[in-house]
């Protein structure tokens, strides 16, 4: 079955809830139809939809902010003759000044199924905004790219806060933009007013290759389907002096640091006997970030069985081992990170710092796992009333 998009059910037949009213949209390069034309575009060019403001996430409109901690500013666009706000520089949140000239938000980004992905918590920040200043919120949904049925990892502690996890989520919370808009302004008391444009065709078991729908990066180091895959466990690289493959061809799925010979550590993680993966040895210069122009040693993650494998498991893995063959090579990624100035990088990411604990007190897989089975279960659980596939 095709599946189409939240943008292309609204152009068709959910015209009616922007009638008469002024719309702005919180868009990024992936916001899309199925033939590749802009939200922006097709918006601008309807003649029933009065578009009056865009506004843009972390990595900008165009996706050419390419690391994290990069901000954007406002600016206006001469092809539009309208004004482009940033949601990742002054301010996360649109303000009373980026709304006064809007009825309606209409908000469509690709999320990919990771906590961090920080465009779910700019959704947060949207619905905080629009039910401050009375304004509707339309979520037009997209496809969880890593499929909608496996949770896995930590779930939030609110002590943890941050623009990397602003509520209590798992890791992989195996829900889509829609349904988590839904969670969120149910169970955190939002109270925005919001409507969603459901997909047709899409079902939970999916993964992105599955839709037959064309994938555009949704910020500069995610740039395939393969890449959503492993990124929830391997981001935890960045909360350490690892690379976690930023200024490679092929981010998230490489990963190295210099105290590396390739061989060995790929011979201890295929004796761990992680499901779904195989690893090779590589050899990396990052031409970026961390170990810039420096020759490093790591692994490349070739995911065999996207069914069964275990980001979150996997990338835990690498990280311990990453440690023990560094020793005093390795530490942990200092403040400030995502708009933390005090809290470690790792410990946002996680949601925790129970995960570091362990890992300092040299934990097992298993005892990593157990840490999060009876949060994760109660996530499980709460999540269910908010699916809509």
């Amino acid at each position: 079955m095709t599946v189409q998009l939240g943008l292309e059910v609204f152009l068709d037949d959910q015209l009616g809830l922007v009638q008469n009213r002024r719309v702005g949209v919180i868009a990024h390069p992936a916001s899309t139809n199925s033939k590749l034309e802009h939200v922006q575009d097709l918006f601008f060019k309807h003649p029933c939809i009065n578009l009056t403001t865009i506004m843009g996430p972390q990595h900008g409109i165009q996706g050419d902010t390419q690391d994290n901690m990069i901000e954007w500013d406002d600016y206006h666009d001469p092809f539009y003759d309208l004004p482009i706000y940033s949601l990742y520089g002054k301010t996360r949140s649109p303000t009373q000044k980026m709304l006064q000239n809007v009825d309606v938000v209409v908000f469509d980004l690709q999320d990919v199924g990771a906590r961090y992905y920080t465009y779910i918590h700019t959704l947060t920040l949207a619905m905080e905004s629009c039910q401050r200043e009375g304004k509707t919120l339309i979520v037009l949904d997209r496809p969880n790219p890593i499929n909608g049925i496996d949770t896995e990892g930590t779930v939030l502690n609110p002590q943890f806060s941050s623009f990397v996890g602003l509520h209590p989520l798992a890791i992989r919370h195996g829900m889509t933009v829609g349904e988590l808009a839904l969670y969120l302004n149910s169970e955190f008391q939002i109270n925005c007013p919001l409507e969603i444009v459901k997909m047709t065709g899409w079902t939970r078991e999916m993964f992105f290759s599955d839709t037959q729908l064309p994938w555009v990066l949704p910020s500069p180091n995610m740039p395939t389907p393969e890449t959503a895959i492993v990124y929830p466990g391997t981001c935890l690289l960045e909360g350490t002096n690892i690379s976690e493959g930023r200024g490679t061809t092929r981010p998230f799925e490489l990963s190295g640091a210099p105290w590396i010979v390739p061989k060995q550590i790929v011979e201890k993680l295929t004796q761990m006997d992680l499901p779904g993966v195989v690893f090779c040895p590589v050899q990396l210069i990052p031409t970026f970030h961390k170990w810039a122009n420096q020759r490093i040693g790591g692994v490349h993650i070739h995911v065999t069985d996207r069914k069964i494998f275990r980001p979150i498991l996997t990338g835990l893995a690498l990280l311990q081992l990453y440690r023990q063959m560094g020793r005093t090579q390795f530490s942990w990624k200092s403040p400030p990170y995502e708009y933390e100035y005090d809290k470690l990088p790792i410990d946002i990411l996680c949601g925790t710092d129970k995960i570091r604990e362990l890992i300092e007190a040299d934990a097992t897989l298993d005892e990593l796992q157990n840490s999060w089975r009876d949060e994760l279960q109660e996530f499980r659980e709460i999540r269910q009333k908010y699916l809509l596939y």
